[in-house]
């Protein structure tokens, strides 16, 4: 029996195939190339959307946009490999036709378009939105660690410096000691040469100099820590290890685990990112209310208060006694175990003793009211309350009730707040492991937070178009642009731009 043969790479034929022929109907560049199309680039920025009469032409923005989109899609983003991409890949051939830009052409494209690339990661989730994929009432909120471009030996802190002195300090010592042993030898008995040592010590003298123009860097800039490839990232916790990173955000919709909102920080945990992000999916999504869901990392008094007042209704988990550290010897009476009888305004302690409110202090900028009792200097599980000698202190945040009405909030929707994991973990653990996409190309959080609007988008219309199929999604973007889509948008003093249809 014979293999299955290939057709003769000689063989010419009478009527030759077009590209438009090799390229089938729901193929997903067709989506790609039918979406660019409706944008109007100069609007929204893009360099080289308004050509000019003279001069060298350049290459049209929106080829170079599809380009990429299409090469996060398949997880392929290096300028050099898309550059390839334009001259094998069939897809990328009709998707271009035919034209290939360099790589520097390429390159340059993402670095120049930061915010245009943004606002069209913006319009496609608006886009989403008009044929009914977001749900638009719930969304959870996560952050991931993304490998920067700066290894760990270029990435300093006041600890590892000093670590590193020190280290310096012994191994100069060493080499001056072999000096010396061997200006006491004879000549030629020894094998390292005078020479070779005073140019190792030289050499660690000036590592020596580095490091402490870095310390001194730290000190006066007030800084935490230095890298020195890519200034912006930041040493931070990385599936159990360490790494140089940045820590991107996400929300996430409820309905299809499409991605809402995207951004970029190098801050090392969640702490401080509650607020923004949420407000910024309800902006887009253009609601009045939305329920977020959280984990403990994001859970922060004021960022909860920020979120309330601006008609966002947030569901994290409180820690155990996160900012109330008394120094309580015994987790038996640690904070969660007092109950706060709101009628009376007392804290009610296992012991059954009433703490009343004493007075109003403000610590860091932030009011907390204090509660104590007299009974506490008797009680004869004082030394395993607290090791202060006046007794038991309480201190309740002035807003506190927010607190304790969110823990309600969690009590009533346990199954609402397990539905969580699996929304935040999808995009992430697609973008990640799927696309491959879970370390940066590019230096610089502006330019990181590009790459990470490109990864989004590409996670979106891959997730659509595995929901709806290419066909369906070209109609309902045809339908939409050419009866009512129109795009309006705003541009503010800070070049912020707000999308509406």
């Amino acid at each position: 029996m014979r293999h299955v043969q290939g057709k003769d790479r000689n063989q010419i034929t009478l009527f030759p195939q077009t590209l438009e022929d090799r390229i089938e109907d729901d193929n997903p560049v067709r989506f790609i190339d039918a979406f660019v199309n409706q944008i109007d680039l100069k609007e929204f920025g893009f360099t080289h959307a308004q050509t000019k009469d003279s001069g060298r032409k350049p290459f049209n923005p929106s080829d170079i946009l599809k380009l990429y989109i299409y090469g996060y899609v398949i997880g392929v983003r290096s300028s050099r490999k898309l550059e390839t991409e334009a001259k094998r890949n069939i897809e990328v051939i009709w998707l271009l036709s035919e034209l290939v830009p360099d790589y520097r052409t390429i390159a340059s494209f993402r670095k120049d378009n930061k915010e245009g690339i943004r606002n069209v990661f913006k319009l496609f989730v608006v886009f989403c939105k008009e044929i009914n994929l977001l749900g638009k009432t719930l969304v959870a909120i996560d952050g991931s660690k993304f490998k920067a471009v700066n290894s760990r030996k270029r990435n300093y802190n006041k600890k590892s410096i000093k670590t590193l002195l020190e280290n310096i300090d012994k191994a100069i010592d060493k080499y001056f000691a072999e000096l010396e042993e061997n200006d006491n030898k004879e000549k030629g008995a020894y094998t390292t040469t005078e020479n070779e040592l005073k140019r190792k010590i030289d050499k660690l003298k000036g590592k020596k100099e580095e490091l402490k123009q870095l310390q001194q860097q730290l000190i006066e800039t007030d800084q935490t820590q230095i890298s020195l490839t890519d200034p912006d990232s930041r040493l931070m916790k990385n599936n159990g290890k360490l790494d140089v990173c940045y820590n991107g955000q996400s929300v996430v919709d409820d309905k299809h685990n499409l991605i809402v909102d995207v951004e970029v920080t190098n801050e090392t945990d969640d702490h401080n990112q509650l607020s923004s992000m949420s407000k910024g999916a309800k902006e887009i999504l253009g609601v009045e209310e939305l329920e977020a869901l959280l984990d403990k990392g994001y859970f922060n008094r004021q960022e909860i208060k920020k979120c309330i007042e601006n008609g966002i209704v947030p569901y994290i988990p409180k820690p155990e006694d996160r900012e109330y550290k008394d120094g309580v010897p015994s987790p038996k009476y640690s904070l969660s175990k007092f109950k706060y009888l709101e009628e009376k305004d007392v804290y009610l302690c296992p012991c059954g003793k009433e703490l009343n409110y004493i007075r109003t202090v403000n610590m860091r900028g932030v009011v907390y009211k204090t509660y104590e009792t007299p009974d506490c200097k008797d009680c004869k599980n004082k030394k395993q309350c607290t090791k202060s000698k006046k007794g038991r202190i309480i201190y309740r945040w002035e807003d506190e009730k927010l607190i304790d009405d969110m823990q309600e909030r969690m009590k009533g929707n346990r199954l609402k707040y397990k539905k969580r994991q699996a929304m935040v973990e999808h995009p992430f653990g697609t973008i990640k492991r799927t696309m491959n996409q879970g370390y940066m190309l590019t230096k610089g959080i502006d330019n990181v937070r590009t790459e990470l609007n490109l990864s989004a988008l590409a996670y979106n219309i891959k997730r659509v178009m595995n929901i709806i199929g290419v066909k369906k999604l070209i109609e309902a973007l045809m339908r939409l642009f050419f009866t009512f889509f129109k795009l309006c948008y705003i541009v503010n003093a800070g070049k912020k731009v707000t999308l509406s249809f």
